[in-house]
Formats: structure tokens, C-alpha cells, sequence
């Protein structure tokens, strides 16, 4: 096993289940195990979602959607749930269908996962970094290792994670694989320098968030951080919209329905409907979200209205006509320019990298290179975030372990 992360334990595990007799190694090139475990869902390890339908699951992969639900078939969601389960993690489901550990602590995942490559008898390698491996003939492996002896096997399989450069993945293409250039994937979109990044730590559950130029178009909760707008529908955005981003440098613009489903005509004949109710009123004190069952925080309501330079002690009766416009269209129609991205290195989500079209999907092995197998984030295979990268993980590496562990896996 190339990669000591979620994919590599679990093809391990498998592997020396399927064949207590063979000799099973994983070499992992930093000092660190199971690292993105660690720190996925804010340290709580966002271990699988609560999609229970093969065809439903496999749409929340933006490269690889035909291909998930092939491999879904052979280990889906109730068998990821079902695995950690009958180990003593217990799981729980949150209202957005993300399934996390009751303890909220990823390290229980990781402690499941250590537990059982030990009782399966995995031997682990830190700092053992693969640079190449050597095809010597249809049954033999040579694995040239930094600073470390050369290791000779009849089995391999390769689970480094996603690379942010082709060339990281240019070991792999020297065996003849075709290599889907890599490319960012759940990011953050930055805006420098624009007065909404004061609102920091702001959120709004059900936005609409649509890319200008594009058909790139995602509802949900949206998030303001101190660069610019991140959260689940922006996350969902930058993952659909990987590639065409990437070659628009990240630079678009990006408009922002605040109150998501309610368009702009609704939203006019709500305000002519409801008239006599604000007229009164302070416009800062009319905040319509509350009367249209949606939640629209009070900073970003008065961000809105300075927005669109409209007085904060004005009644709602004094606006005209040219005012009750902008602020309608600031509501439904917010637009602001993305000059970048932000993507955290240790949650690096890259899409790219080996082609499935490289990969027999029974069993994780190279169409190429026969005995050689692949699974998780090294494969051009990416999901959205809410536990489908995990899962994704958890199935590639369930078969391509039980495939090799099917052959001796022992080390000459």
C-alpha cells in the first residue's frame, strides 16, 4: 500500500483479511498517518452521508458520477455505516445528512482504523516516500524508496491522495497511465478588498449563488469569512465548477440571491402586499426575512441597505420608487467579483489525476499495469464535501483490497 490516508488503511485492512497468509506493508512518506482523518469536519471526521440510494449518491460526484455508481453496488453507505458500527464507533446523522462519530472526535475513527490494520496484521512504514515503481515482469514489483532499500512485491497498490501538479503523478504516468490533469477542487471564493468581508462569521442558511457566464448555479448556506464568501453552496460551486474555473484564472463574477427560492417579482409583490405593515417603520427595522419564514441576518440586512446607499433612519413609507428597486435587487441580485480562491492544504481536494477509463472497476486494477491496483483521491474521482470524498474512499479501497488480497501479497 503506496499512502498511509483513509483509502490506503482501508484497502490494507481488507487486503490482509482476504488472505491471512500474505505479508501486507503500508509505506506512508511523511511522519503522519491518516493526517486528512484527523482534520476533516473541524477535527470531527465527516465519515460518510446519510444517501441511501446508489443513483442518488453517485449525482454528488461531479468526475466520476458513472463510474460511483458501479462501484457503489459493491460497497455502499449502509456498508460504511455498518463497518465502523460492529467496531464500537458509533455514528450519528446531523440535520444536512453528514454522519460524523457520536464522540465528535476524529480520533476515533482513526483509533477503528489502527485497531484493525494491527489485527489484521498490517505492518506500517513512516517516511518510507515511493519515488517509482519498477514493472520487472507480470508477477514482481520493485518499489524504489527515498533513502530506504528497495522493496520487491507482487502486489501494489496505490493510494497517495490527490496531487495539486501533474507532476506528482508523473511516476504513474511513466507506466502508461493517462494522468487528467489536476486541478483545485472545494475552495473558497475570495474578494479582496470589498466591505462584506466586515461581516465576518456571518451566515444565511438558504442562499442562491449562480457564477455569471456560466451554468454553474448551487442553493444553500453561505458563509462570509474575512476573504470572502465560503460555506456549502459555495464549496458545492467551486466542485462542479473545478475546470472552468481553473480557466478563468478564478476570476468571475458572482451573483447572490440572499433569500434563495424567493425571486425578485416575489419578492416586489411581497413588499407592495405588505406596505401598510412598514410603512411606519424604520427601513432597518423591516427586515423581510422574518415574515417570509427565511433568515436574513440583521448585519447583512444593514450592510444591504448602506450597500445601496439608502439612509438607515428612513421610513419605509419615505423610500421612492428608484430606492425600493436597488433594494430589491441588492436582495435577490447581489453581485461581487471573485479575484481568487482558497483552498487549506491539509483538506486539499484536488480534481484530476489517474483516468478511470485506466481502471478495471470490478476490482481497482490498472487496465495498464496487471497486479497494480488504485483507490481513493489519486484516481480522477472527486466528490462534493459532506463525507462523499470518504465514501468514495471507503469503496475504492474496500475492492481494490479485496481484489489484490485475493493474490500473496508478500514482500521478497
Amino acid at each position: 500500500m503506496i499512502g498511509g490516508g483513509a483509502a490506503g488503511f482501508f484497502a490494507a485492512i481488507h487486503a490482509a483479511q482476504a488472505n491471512p497468509q500474505a505479508q501486507v506493508l503500508v509505506l506512508e512518506k511523511t511522519n503522519k498517518l491518516l493526517a486528512k482523518v484527523q482534520i476533516s469536519g473541524g477535527g470531527r471526521c465527516n465519515v460518510t452521508h446519510s444517501c441511501f440510494s446508489i443513483s442518488e449518491m453517485s449525482k454528488h460526484y461531479p468526475r466520476g458520477e458513472r463510474q460511483m455508481k458501479q462501484l457503489l453496488h459493491q460497497f455502499m453507505t449502509t456498508d460504511t455505516i455498518r463497518w465502523f458500527e460492529s467496531r464500537g464507533v458509533k455514528l450519528k446523522t446531523e440535520d444536512d445528512g453528514r454522519i460524523f462519530p457520536v464522540t465528535d472526535n476524529s480520533q476515533t475513527v482513526i483509533d477503528c482504523l489502527l485497531k484493525e490494520s494491527k489485527k489484521a496484521g498490517v505492518e506500517i512504514y513512516l517516511q518510507h516516500e515511493v519515488l517509482k515503481i519498477n514493472f520487472l515482469n507480470d508477477k514482481n514489483f520493485e518499489l524504489i524508496v527515498k533513502n530506504q532499500p528497495s522493496i520487491l512485491c507482487d502486489r501494489v497498490i496505490v493510494t497517495t491522495g490527490g496531487s495539486p501538479k501533474e507532476s506528482g503523478l508523473a511516476w504513474l504516468k511513466a507506466l502508461g497511465h493517462d494522468i487528467v490533469s489536476p486541478v483545485p477542487s472545494l475552495f473558497t471564493f475570495n474578494i479582496p478588498q470589498n466591505p462584506i468581508v466586515q461581516l465576518t462569521g456571518t451566515s444565511v442558511a438558504s442562499a442562491k449563488v449562480k457564477i455569471q457566464g456560466t451554468k454553474l448555479e448551487e442553493e444553500g448556506a453561505v458563509l462570509i469569512t474575512h476573504w470572502g464568501l465560503s460555506g456549502p453552496a459555495i464549496l458545492r460551486l467551486s466542485a462542479w465548477g473545478a475546470r472552468e474555473l481553473f480557466h478563468l484564472n478564478y476570476h468571475f463574477k458572482l451573483s447572490t440571491n440572499w433569500l434563495g427560492k424567493i425571486t425578485e417579482d416575489k419578492l416586489r409583490t411581497f413588499f407592495i402586499q405588505n406596505e401598510h405593515h412598514f410603512a411606519k417603520k424604520l427601513i432597518t427595522n423591516c427586515n423581510p426575512s422574518t415574515m417570509l419564514d427565511l433568515f436574513l441576518p440583521n448585519r447583512l440586512w444593514e450592510f444591504l441597505i448602506d450597500k445601496i446607499g439608502v439612509s438607515k433612519s428612513k421610513k419605509w413609507s419615505e423610500l421612492s420608487k428608484q430606492e425600493l428597486n436597488k433594494l430589491i435587487n441588492v436582495i435577490t441580485n447581489d453581485e461581487y467579483e471573485a479575484q481568487g480562491k482558497t483552498t487549506f492544504k491539509e483538506e486539499f481536494v484536488t480534481c484530476g489525476g489517474v483516468s478511470l477509463n485506466d481502471i478495471d472497476l470490478k476490482t481497482m486494477q490498472s487496465k495498464k499495469v496487471p497486479h497494480l491496483y488504485f483507490a481513493g483521491e489519486v484516481l480522477d474521482l472527486d466528490g462534493l464535501t459532506g463525507g462523499f470524498n470518504f465514501q468514495a474512499a471507503w469503496t475504492t479501497g474496500y475492492i481494490a483490497g479485496k481484489a489484490a488480497g485475493a493474490y500473496s501479497l508478500v514482500v521478497k
